[in-house]
């Protein structure tokens, strides 16, 4: 009886490890697998690239040109194309830090040189009306100051000594008329008054006329000596005033529309550290340089104490007034290259991605956003060189990602 129910319990358990097997290969494998499957699928890559070539791609796992393995390109779920993801502590090593792009007023101050000169306005040119020859020179080199009356020079004209001769004739006629013709060609040949005056009083004919400084000033662009050999259209020199000079900027084209006459400017030069000047832009040039693409603006300063001299080197710096606002970024969110501005956009979850832009005004801190980017989206200012290097060549940033292995 006993060896009954042994042989029972052992046909039992036979039948159940039996059955057992067949629950398994029939039922629990195939779940199984198509689990295995659906996970292997999951992670199965794309394709295969080449770490330093990424346009080096290959269907299986190998070498590069290079000799180094292959990078498998996994597919990413979410996100889009160009579309980076790096994890928390790579992040965190490469320092990135994001900025929001908001509306704000860009205050644009254009920093630029410009070159002291004479007050135009002011400036005298002297030149001759008759040919003749320089018997005295009484200014001797450019810069000397000269007050208004003083001798520049002594001329041996004889169209002068002529017209002389027509006057002292036309007096010792007593014909009004003549003497009237007489003193009206001295004058058109710029005779000093003083000396017709004194011609019509002793009637003596000089060989030598003195002329005179028609304003106070000094002497620039001497282009005479003693005994030079003068005649009409010759620029012997120029007298100029210093109490108020004109600073000739430049600036680019891109920036001619921020710029119109009455903005207030600020100017240092490098003599005089410490030393700022406070005046406004009096005129625009409508033109720009053929050669260097900018255009030049024309400032105006008071210079009662001097201290500012003709072609001295300035530092310039326009405030353009600006009362609305923009969507601006930081100046370093932007990559500019010579085809294209993009920013890298701070996405959820440790995504990146970069996006072309197109800007606007730019000063030392913001850039305007005139397309390309909303109010309220993050852009990276840090590491945005290497995320835009990478989200360009669409990878999915396995060599940067630590948790994915």
């Amino acid at each position: 009886m006993n060896k009954n129910k042994i042989t029972l319990v052992i046909a039992g358990l036979i039948l159940g490890s039996l059955m057992t097997i067949f629950v398994y290969s029939f039922w629990l494998e195939p779940v199984s697998n198509l689990a295995q499957s659906a996970n292997s699928e999951q992670k199965e890559p794309l394709y295969w690239v080449a770490p330093m070539d990424p346009n080096y791609k290959s269907d299986k796992p190998g070498k590069s040109p290079m000799g180094m393995d292959l990078i498998p390109f996994y597919k990413q779920e979410g996100a889009g194309r160009g579309t980076i993801q790096i994890s928390a502590d790579v992040i965190n090593n490469l320092g990135v830090r994001t900025a929001t792009a908001q509306y704000k007023i860009l205050d644009s101050l254009i920093k630029t040189v410009g070159y002291v000169g004479y007050d135009e306005d002011q400036l005298v040119h002297i030149h001759p009306r008759v040919e003749g020859w320089i018997e005295k020179l009484h200014i001797k080199a450019t810069g000397d100051p000269v007050q208004e009356g003083e001798p520049l020079y002594d001329i041996y004209s004889p169209t002068l000594v002529n017209a002389q001769e027509e006057l002292v004739l036309a007096l010792s006629r007593n014909n009004s008329q003549l003497i009237k013709a007489s003193e009206d060609r001295l004058q058109a040949l710029q005779l000093p008054a003083r000396a017709i005056s004194q011609l019509k009083k002793d009637k003596q004919v000089k060989q030598t006329i003195t002329f005179y400084a028609p304003k106070t000033g000094v002497v620039d662009n001497l282009n005479i000596r003693q005994g030079f050999f003068v005649k009409p259209g010759t620029t012997m020199m120029s007298i100029g005033t210093l109490d108020k000079i004109w600073v000739e900027a430049e600036i680019f084209e891109r920036q001619s529309a921020n710029v119109k006459a009455g903005l207030p400017v600020t100017m240092t030069i490098d003599y005089l550290p410490g030393e700022v000047w406070h005046g406004k832009i009096d005129y625009v040039n409508p033109t720009l340089d053929a050669k260097t693409r900018t255009m030049k603006v024309r400032l105006r300063f008071d210079n009662e104490n001097g201290d500012l001299k003709p072609n001295m080197f300035a530092q310039v710096i326009i405030d353009t007034i600006n009362e609305t606002e923009s969507l601006i970024v930081p100046k370093e969110a932007v990559i500019r290259t010579g085809s294209s501005d993009r920013v890298v956009l701070a996405l959820d979850q440790g995504q990146f991605k970069s996006i072309k832009v197109e800007i606007g005004r730019v000063n030392e801190q913001y850039s305007e956003i005139l397309s390309g980017l909303n109010a309220g989206e993050k852009v990276v200012v840090s590491a945005q060189f290497l995320l835009d290097s990478e989200s360009s060549k669409t990878s999915d940033f396995k060599r940067m990602n630590h948790a994915a292995e």
